[in-house]
């Protein structure tokens, strides 16, 4: 289906049905008196002009840059890539943030959520000089410029969105939605930093973006910064009309009012700068007086924040018309306004008059004279960019070279007694209240709403939950954030540790799953970071993987999904890290070692209930070092020689594979038994394909060179088959996991119900190891049926009775030989 048929060029939303009263409730300014010089006035609209020019230029140029002759097709590059409907709009907000900063000495970080207007990004930065400081190439110069344009969005370029190469980027915004939740993230805990957040009016209306409206009830102004949010309503997507766009100034009025804002609207195009001048040195003076009364010690209860709505047309400033259809203020100028420039003479025209109607020769100096090289702009359109150079937004150090190492406190400390049980949750929670009080400044909690239920309320006892708009929380500095909003939390996460802090993610493991995605996007960030020479390290980002499905049987079936998981595991090998601690003193070693890495993206997975603690602190630690060992207390003479294999991978699938030891060691004595618990997942793939990877003859040694090897996994055994697929020998690997099979049931039928029980697991170690014993194949059918008969019993019995049979998860006792 076509696009929209339009009937005029940036149409008005219809009116609405709300009383004119609305409108009061939106911020007036006198703007005709608002005090801004001429000079200011003149260096702004020249920026403006300048910056937008470099902007359509990166899009279609590849020679005459400068536009010192008439173009020709060959000027124009041979695929036209990048979006322009954005980049006025832009533009013009880094025009006047850069007057804002110059003038009152502000601190602030820009983010942007329409991402694919990285060419008004790029113009800004190469003006006010910030690109050539870590590319020496983008000078700021002909050479320079020429570089910029001819190099966008082509092969060893800048790519077409904003992204970790882009000086002063802490958000890409590939992936619409986000931008609003960084930003308030990185505001936590930096008090000196305002964050400038520009919102798409399509990105608007996502539900991630609607619910981080939300992100200032999270600011406690006392002890962190502010979020300056800009919605910019140019009113198209790529092929129709945004919501936002169909909403007249009452309804905007209406539904910011209804988040707790102060909403300014910015829309009078003749004096627009003037008017966005006035209105963001307003804004600025509200949040300076926020922050002076909650840091005076009578903090203001609910207060009003400050949004400005800018209505601008999409394409502002492009083409107004093409082949009879409307462009500027249209879905047309989305991306390339004039598409067939490159063979179309009408376009080429076109394109002609629209980048001389920016009058470059007046902006940049053609061939240089004594002050101002060939090809740079002149200095009147530079007086509005900061003289001190870190002030620049391409220069702020919080986004590139901010992370502060949190003060680990030493781990064993907290550990539990080997041969107890303990909720490895519970324990880690003790551990964390330490982290909490040991970095005051630099480490957040972000949960969706289930801190306690994860057994992590141990945390609450030294801090508590940082919900502005609770009395009971309020200007308390607490350093949880506790909202119903997975995309929120990440959005959070991301922006603090983007700025240089350390955060934490507990969740319910079915519900990662939300933010699949969003993690997938921050791991390509992540990925370029890494590359790009110039960024420094940033912690990492951890998730805690709990409420498991083999212990969510009370919440049921919507309750069990394990698959966050293999979207980890699907990450590029030097970002991914997924770790399975078996038991207490396991997690608190993988979870010290975790808040203290660096530039990874850190899973683990266990239970919050009371299980066995099968290691002491020191084989702990020398257990999560190798990332797995054969546990000699549950094999047969230490794991010498054996039969069989039995792996766990996973707290509770562990203990499955325990028990199956015992009861094979009483049932089928003469087998050979090896148990090698496995808690470093990424150790298993084929050597080279991880950094953690084990050689083939450490994989060998490991787990025998031809037995069988019977592996039973917390998550999706398709998970395993594709990690290991390139090892030697992995047609003798039989997995078990889960397999989708659940229900409001008792945990051990959760075990019978997906295959990973200790009968099954001891039914399947008895007919494999039968083929290396001749004793055990005597007896291996026998025993087999006996081990699946029990199963069957055990099933009727919870079926029956309502819960497992008694004892069932006591930790397993060894019968040792006579």
């Amino acid at each position: 289906m076509p696009g929209q048929r339009l009937f005029q060029s940036d149409p008005p939303a219809d009116p609405s049905h709300l009383p004119d009263a609305v409108l009061g409730n939106s911020v007036k300014l006198d703007v005709s008196s608002f005090a801004i010089s001429n000079a200011e006035l003149d260096a702004l609209r020249k920026f403006r002009a300048a910056a937008n020019y470099i902007a359509a230029a990166m899009i279609f140029l590849k020679d005459d840059v400068l536009l010192e002759r008439e173009l020709t097709f060959d000027d124009i590059k041979p695929r036209l890539l990048g979006h322009w409907g954005t980049c006025p709009g832009l533009t013009l907000v880094y025009a006047h943030l850069n007057r804002i900063i110059k003038k009152t000495n502000l601190d602030s970080l820009l983010v942007v959520g329409p991402g694919h207007g990285a060419p008004a990004i790029l113009s800004c930065l190469w003006l006010e000089d910030s690109i050539s400081p870590f590319y020496p190439s983008y000078t700021r110069d002909r050479a320079g410029l020429t570089n910029l344009i001819k190099r966008f969005s082509v092969p060893g370029g800048f790519p077409s969105h904003i992204n970790a190469e882009t000086p002063g980027c802490i958000h890409e915004g590939g992936e619409l939605g986000y931008a609003l939740a960084v930003s308030f993230g990185a505001a936590l805990d930096n008090p000196h930093l305002v964050v400038t957040c520009v919102v798409g009016d399509g990105e608007a209306e996502t539900g991630p973006t609607a619910t981080a409206w939300h992100g200032y009830k999270f600011i406690d102004p006392a002890v962190s910064g502010a979020v300056l949010p800009i919605v910019h309503v140019n009113g198209f997507k790529i092929s129709n009309r945004t919501i936002y766009g169909c909403m007249d100034d009452k309804e905007l009025v209406a539904l910011f009012c209804g988040y707790g804002y102060q909403p300014r609207i910015v829309k009078d195009l003749a004096n627009i700068d003037r008017d966005l001048a006035a209105s963001m040195e307003w804004a600025l003076g509200e949040i300076a007086r926020i922050q002076r009364a909650a840091r005076s010690g009578k903090p203001i209860v609910k207060p009003r924040w400050p949004v400005i709505i800018l209505r601008t047309p999409k394409g502002f400033s492009g083409p107004k018309e093409l082949h009879g259809e409307y462009i500027e203020g249209s879905y047309r100028s989305h991306q390339v306004p004039l598409p067939n420039a490159k063979t179309d003479e009408t376009e080429l025209k076109t394109l002609q008059s629209w980048l001389a109607s920016y009058h470059p020769q007046q902006l940049f100096c053609i061939d240089g004279d004594k002050d101002t090289p060939d090809g740079s702009p002149y200095p009147e359109l530079l007086q509005i960019i900061p003289e001190i150079r870190d002030k620049r937004l391409g220069m702020r150090k919080e986004a590139y070279a901010a992370y502060q190492p949190l003060n680990v406190p030493a781990w064993a400390t907290f550990g539990v007694q080997k041969k107890s049980q303990a909720s490895c949750m519970k324990t880690v929670g003790e551990f964390l209240k330490q982290v909490v009080t040991d970095n005051p400044t630099r480490f957040r909690i972000f949960s969706p709403d289930e801190l306690e239920s994860n057994k992590l309320g141990a945390v609450l006892e030294v801090t508590g939950r940082d919900m502005q708009w609770d009395v009971a929380c309020r200007a308390q500095d607490g350093r949880i954030i506790e909202i119903l909003s997975e995309h929120t939390c990440q959005g959070m996460l991301q922006g603090y540790t983007l700025t240089g802090r350390t955060g934490l993610f507990p969740s319910y493991e079915a519900f990662l799953g939300i933010v699949h995605t969003m993690m997938v996007q921050y791991s390509k960030f992540a990925k370029m970071s890494f590359e790009t020479k110039w960024r420094q390290d940033v912690g990492s980002i951890n998730y805690i993987e709990t409420s498991t499905w083999a212990r969510q049987e009370h919440n049921g079936f919507s309750h069990q999904n394990p698959g966050f998981i293999g979207a980890v595991l699907n990450l590029k090998p030097k970002i991914g890290r997924v770790y399975l601690p078996p038991d207490a003193n396991c997690w608190l070693s993988t979870m010290a070692h975790c808040l203290r890495s660096r530039n990874y993206i850190n899973l683990i997975v266990g239970s919050k209930q009371p299980t066995s603690v099968w290691l002491d602190p020191e084989e702990a630690d020398r257990h999560c070092i190798a990332g797995a060992s054969v546990w000699k207390f549950a094999s047969v003479d230490e794991g010498v020689d054996p039969d069989v294999v039995l792996v766990g991978i996973g707290t509770e699938v562990t203990f499955e594979v325990i028990a199956a030891a015992a009861l094979l060691r009483k049932q089928v004595p003469n087998l050979r038994v090896r148990v090698v618990n496995v808690t470093d997942l990424m150790i298993l793939g084929p050597y080279g394909s991880h950094p953690h990877a084990l050689s083939d003859d450490d994989f060998d040694t490991l787990f025998a060179v031809d037995r069988s090897i019977i592996i039973n996994f917390h998550g999706y055994a398709l998970d395993i088959k594709g990690l290991v697929f390139g090892r030697p020998g992995v047609e003798r690997m039989v997995i078990e996991g889960y397999r989708e099979e659940g229900t409001t049931t008792t945990p051990f039928d959760m075990m019978l119900c997906n295959g990973t029980s200790r009968y099954h697991l001891a039914a399947a170690a008895v007919r494999a190891g039968a083929l290396f014993n001749s004793k055990v194949s005597c007896v291996a059918h026998e025993a087999a049926s006996y081990f699946m008969h029990l199963a069957a019993k055990d099933k009727e019995f919870i079926h029956v009775h309502g819960h497992d049979p008694d004892g069932m998860f006591d930790t397993p006792v060894f019968e040792k030989k006579n």
